[in-house]
């Protein structure tokens, strides 16, 4: 059974940073790729990072770019997003998920298992 857990998240203000983890168990974890999602109250979940297998490669929403970095050290089953210079705008329950294939995946039906989500709030 494949389990994806989040942790991290949290209260910050404006500017500041929080780093969310996701530790993945029940599936051979470097063979595939891993992304970030995000929802806000009254939104649809929208993508927010993807990294691919061996980390080699990723790609990040627009909105997201310079601010938020993906990472994954596979040796630990964990994915990483780095969220620096929040903004309120981002705040939202962020996903993890794992993909069905090996390369970068931004779309929603592209990944197979999600964790439980963690909240993230910027206050202003």
């Amino acid at each position: 059974q494949v389990q994806l857990v989040e942790s991290g998240g949290g209260l910050v203000q404006a500017g500041g940073s929080l780093r969310l983890s996701c530790v993945g168990s029940g599936r051979t974890f470097s063979n595939y790729a891993m992304g970030w999602f995000r929802q806000a109250p009254g939104k649809e979940r929208e993508f927010v990072a993807t990294i691919s297998g061996t980390g080699g490669i990723t790609r990040y929403v627009d909105s997201v770019k310079g601010r938020f970095s993906i990472s994954r050290d596979n040796a630990k089953n964990t994915v990483y997003l780095q969220m620096n210079s929040l903004k309120p705008e981002d705040t939202a329950v962020y996903y993890c998920a794992s993909a069905g294939r090996f390369s970068i995946a931004t779309a929603r039906d592209e990944y197979r298992y999600w964790g439980q989500g963690t909240q993230v709030t910027v206050s202003s």
